[in-house]
């Protein structure tokens, strides 16, 4: 089993909700689920009990009781049977009402669950993580790092709190962040969508969250057996990313980065430069993170609390006292200092660019790989090695020849990487 793999012993969560097997079974109100058939006739035009079966999420034995009140109520006009299940469309009255409903919300998608049962599921779905050095560096064994590094990070992640990469830029903070999701050998349930006071909270996305190829046959397909997400977050991160989003046009609202993120990893590369300032971000970040709680606001001033069980990463170059007053990085309790790299991890990290580009070079030329990179630079850097290499490829590809490693050769390629002081 590679360390991307999800634990055959694994693959059932703690939180695990059967089927529901009747309509009052639901943990959601009944009239919710008359508005999503309703909506999602309309937008099928012609629909069956199996087609709104398919897209709410809800078995059989739910909905055909209320397929039978909207009959009764002479809301659906049917048509015939395709087999065992009836053929059939809106009426009239059927169409008022579904466009009714549509203007207050439009949403036709998977049923949603309470953020009662959410709430359960985030709680009984927390990490709890065992590694060791040999674990870890077999879970991170495509990047070279020192031991004194994994001591560190082992720690930390059993902790499951937030986690403070920093130091020079260069040295693998990024790479480090985007594999630590590695360390995870289970699966966890995400909802498609919420609802909470009527208003439905979209959650599952398809984006960022990688469901299991095989899903249980006896769960409640409302939610999806996915591997623990990680989110990741660059200079692209605004205020608004952090909160409820509500489109005014389909009374739909959208789950923030946050939330998404739970009961995994979210990660916040190039801490700092984002358009939303370091304070503004910390400061809506300390209650989350000292108390695993956090709390959103629908549009018309209604205040949620919600779940916060997920591990922040924050990865920066700047230094950490101009990002943060003491009061904040003292709720960060792992901070990790990502030091620029030894002599031998470098040529570690030589040989293994060369042999991922089917290069090669002498011990000669390796040393003076590094004696290059340190003339030019102030330390040796991780990312020296692929991006040289990469260099040397194109360069060979321009002039139509095959890559060569030589002194002469990097020579040249620093000339076009390294800026001229």
């Amino acid at each position: 089993m590679t360390a991307l793999e999800v634990s055959p012993d694994a693959q059932t969560p703690a939180f695990w909700p059967p089927q529901p097997e009747s309509l009052d079974g639901l943990d959601i109100l009944p009239m919710l689920v008359q508005d999503l058939f309703v909506r999602t006739v309309r937008e099928q035009g012609q629909s069956s009990i199996g087609s709104v079966r398919e897209r709410l999420k809800l078995p059989h034995m739910v909905l055909e009781p209320v397929f039978r009140q909207l009959r009764q109520q002479a809301y659906l006009d049917v048509k015939g049977m395709q087999g065992n299940d009836y053929y059939f469309g809106l009426t009239a009255a059927g169409k008022l009402l579904a466009a009714e409903r549509a203007s207050i919300c439009s949403y036709a998608g998977p049923a949603p669950v309470s953020l009662a049962a959410y709430e359960r599921a985030v709680r009984q779905q927390a990490a709890h993580v065992q590694v060791s050095r040999d674990s870890l560096r077999q879970a991170l064994g495509d990047l070279v790092l020192p031991d004194p590094l994994l001591d560190q990070l082992g720690p930390a992640l059993i902790s499951q709190k937030a986690l403070f990469l920093y130091g020079p830029t260069g040295n693998g903070k990024t790479s480090l962040a985007e594999r630590l999701l590695r360390v995870y050998r289970d699966a966890v349930l995400i909802p498609y969508a919420l609802e909470i006071s009527s208003y439905i909270i979209t959650l599952f996305d398809p984006v960022l969250h990688r469901p299991l190829a095989a899903q249980p046959d006896d769960l409640d397909a409302r939610w999806v057996l996915c591997h623990r997400p990680s989110v990741a977050a660059g200079g692209e991160l605004v205020s608004e990313m952090l909160e409820l989003r509500s489109d005014a046009s389909s009374g739909i609202y959208s789950a923030p980065l946050q939330m998404k993120a739970n009961n995994g990893i979210l990660v916040i590369d190039d801490f700092g430069r984002q358009v939303i300032s370091p304070r503004d971000l910390l400061n809506r970040w300390i209650v989350p993170l000292d108390r695993r709680v956090d709390y959103l606001t629908l549009h018309h001033g209604q205040k949620l609390c919600v779940p916060f069980e997920v591990m922040v990463v924050f990865a920066t170059n700047l230094d950490p006292s101009e990002l943060a007053d003491e009061a904040f990085l003292r709720r960060i309790h792992n901070k990790i200092y990502v030091e620029p790299v030894s002599e031998p991890c470098f040529q570690e990290i030589l040989a293994r660019a060369l042999g991922q580009r089917q290069m090669s070079c002498d011990a000669q030329t390796a040393a003076y790989f590094v004696e290059l990179c340190l003339r030019h630079g102030d330390a040796l850097k991780a990312c020296y090695p692929a991006d040289l290499c990469d260099i040397l490829l194109w360069r060979s590809q321009y002039e139509g020849r095959p890559p060569q490693v030589t002194g002469a050769e990097l020579d040249r390629a620093a000339e076009l990487y390294f800026t001229r002081t």
